[in-house]
């Protein structure tokens, strides 16, 4: 072999190396919807999720970007390979698995009602009938809530964004919005505008619509990344760095992957 075969050679060792070291995995978010991931003031993008992402791909030896997107575009998106991953607080769903694949849970949190304190009102169809609801366009809760509560007579609305709900909510052109507790409480009832609001009635339950937990949505052609990033999943599971995540952006829920149970 001559030498300069030898030198191009070890070039591409070294080139196939460096990749493996540091491959560049593009992941899609929806960044207005605090604490999971939002943009701070000076623009950066913050949150659980974002915190999550980037422990996950230091432990699959990844360097991660983000591309932002509304939350009803992510799966359309990530099919029209904008990004690799998703990673917006997604919840695994019978319905969403029929179009991409996902990694292994990775968290799953409780979905309440917010409404006004004194109102009474509690998450349930009776008690909503005649009243309009909030929810986030493309989300589970949107499909609970028009599967559960707008044929009793529930008027389900529809936002992009979030806060827009907040907003809609607090003027009183809302009477009540579903949504993940940590993002309620942080995005809404721990700020000024949320003042006289609350939780109200339990927890929303249903297995089926609310899935499995919360996982990073990928293609489901591109099996060697799920195997890759199951396996750092995994290891930052049992490093505890969820659990500490977890704590710092949605204090003391428990946000532990509970077989067959709703989120």
């Amino acid at each position: 072999m001559n030498t300069t075969l030898k030198t191009l050679l070890a070039a591409g060792c070294l080139l196939a190396a460096s990749a493996t070291q540091a491959a560049d995995l593009r992941f899609g978010v929806e960044a207005l919807y605090p604490p999971f991931e939002s943009k701070s003031a000076s623009g950066e993008l913050e949150g659980f999720d974002i915190d999550l992402g980037n422990a996950v791909c230091a432990a699959a030896k990844l360097s991660c970007s983000w591309v932002e997107t509304s939350f009803d575009s992510l799966i359309p998106a990530l099919q029209a390979r904008k990004f690799d991953a998703i990673n917006s607080a997604m919840n695994v769903t019978e319905q969403r698995e029929r179009a991409i694949a996902f990694t292994r849970a990775i968290y799953q949190v409780p979905n309440r009602l917010i409404a006004k304190a004194d109102s009474g009102l509690t998450p349930d169809a009776k008690a909503l009938a005649g009243k309009r609801v909030g929810v986030l366009q493309g989300s589970i809760q949107e499909n609970y809530a028009k599967a559960h509560w707008a044929p009793q007579g529930v008027e389900v609305v529809s936002y992009q964004d979030q806060n827009q709900v907040y907003l809609d909510l607090s003027a009183g052109r809302l009477d009540a919005t579903l949504i993940m507790a940590p993002a309620g409480q942080s995005g809404f009832l721990s700020r000024p505008d949320g003042k006289g609001f609350a939780f109200v009635g339990d927890t929303v339950q249903d297995a089926k619509i609310f899935g499995s937990g919360i996982a990073f949505g990928l293609r489901k052609q591109d099996s060697a990344l799920k195997q890759r990033l199951d396996a750092a999943i995994e290891q930052v599971q049992q490093q505890g760095t969820v659990d500490k995540l977890a704590k710092k952006y949605f204090g003391d829920i428990d946000v532990s992957v509970q077989p067959q149970t709703a989120k």
